[in-house]
């Protein structure tokens, strides 16, 4: 988008048969699914930015006050006050938490603030909460789920520096930054496709269905290159250029239950078990009796038959919920290189290569963000800057 906006002749290669990468829509069984249960941040100012531009209407996205709802009953919501009142004034007023939790809860907030989000030398997660007395139940409520949603990486191999950048963008930062965005509709359709609308409104051309697999003939080809995939595919194509990082993976499991089956709330937290967030898709995409269990990370789970992690998730949700009819059926999709392993002090790629005219996006080579949508949009605007002017562009 930014290179086509730039008047610069734009050719899009994807592989799959529709846009988006991890995040995007999949056909299985003659239905529609996204391949993750994604959710979007009020901090995500690029993707935003870039989604307004391309004319998604605001209302594609059921947007409200960070609002941490579990099915035991602890429940958490920022306040519209200025930042950083509203997230402050939320933490005092959680149920749920001892009344010396909350206190302390509030001042490591006001610790981090005073120092800027910057630790003299990176550590893990779970070494910060416990060096600042969080890691007893704001810690396993707030602060532990939050690193494994933003970091997709557990708290004690997961950078603090990292997790610190995300407090400061959300948290603590400006009016609606830490709102929660709730697609209503499918990820192809949120952004990637009216994206790919756009690039062609611009003369630019998109090739879905096409993988690349020689480099060279492509740079002969286009001149300049931008490879916009994940680390991994990079040793198909571009050996050199492979960094060796660890992975991550992110299960989601549908479970297609009867239409009048619904959650009390659209998104809905479990502090015990395998589900960490279940969302009813039927409250955000109109698909009655849908319920998307989302497992973030490593652990047990991945030892499981997709059938008996199905039935895993069905449990779960009852012994917290209640009586619920068995589903119609099931789904379980595993992106098991979902994202790098955030570990602390890892270094990222630098954007471009020793390939001349060659240049990598994605959300591994942000150097400032976990591997977030945002992270990916803003790695894309770096690079289009380097290709079509040779320098980073602010």
């Amino acid at each position: 988008m930014t290179l086509a906006e730039r008047g610069v002749p734009v050719t899009l290669f994807e592989s799959g048969p529709v846009p988006g990468g991890r995040a995007r829509r999949v056909k299985t069984r003659d239905i529609e699914l996204d391949n993750g249960q994604h959710i979007l941040s009020g901090a995500y100012s690029e993707l935003l930015r870039l989604m307004r531009l391309v004319g998604v209407p605001s209302d594609a996205v059921l947007r409200c006050p960070l609002e941490l709802r579990y099915a035991d009953g602890f429940a958490l919501r920022a306040l519209w006050l200025p930042a950083p009142l509203g997230m402050l004034f939320g933490l005092l007023l959680a149920g749920g938490l001892p009344f010396r939790e909350q206190i302390g809860a509030v001042r490591f907030m006001l610790a981090m603030r005073r120092d800027r989000f910057r630790l003299p030398a990176d550590t893990s997660v779970a070494e910060l909460l416990t060096r600042h007395g969080q890691d007893g139940r704001i810690g396993h409520y707030l602060w532990r789920p939050l690193c494994v949603s933003a970091l997709n990486t557990p708290p004690e191999g997961a950078s603090a520096q990292l997790f610190l950048n995300v407090l400061r963008d959300t948290l603590a930062a400006g009016d609606e930054a830490s709102d929660l965005l709730l697609p209503k509709a499918d990820l192809s359709r949120l952004f990637p496709e009216p994206a790919c609308d756009f690039v062609r409104a611009k003369g630019g051309e998109v090739r879905c269905g096409e993988t690349v697999r020689d480099l060279e003939a492509l740079r002969a080809q286009c001149g300049k290159v931008i490879l916009a995939v994940g680390p991994h595919q990079l040793k198909a194509i571009a050996p050199g250029l492979a960094p060796d990082y660890g992975y991550q993976p992110i299960y989601t499991c549908y479970l297609q239950y009867p239409k009048q089956v619904r959650l009390k709330f659209p998104m809905l937290g479990f502090a015990h078990g395998i589900v960490q967030w279940a969302f009813d898709r039927g409250a955000l995409t109109g698909e009655k009796g849908r319920i998307a269990c989302v497992i973030s990370a490593q652990g047990d789970h991945q030892q499981l038959g997709q059938d008996e992690l199905a039935q895993a998730c069905h449990r779960q949700l009852v012994a917290a919920l209640g009586a619920m009819p068995d589903p119609e059926w099931s789904q379980v999709i595993a992106e098991k290189r979902a994202t790098i392993a955030c570990a602390p002090g890892l270094a990222r790629p630098s954007q471009t290569t020793s390939i001349p005219g060659v240049y990598l996006a994605g959300d591994y080579t942000d150097p400032d963000y976990p591997p977030t949508l945002e992270a990916a949009v803003r790695s894309g605007i770096r690079a289009a800057a380097l290709a079509s002017e040779g320098r980073l562009d602010g």
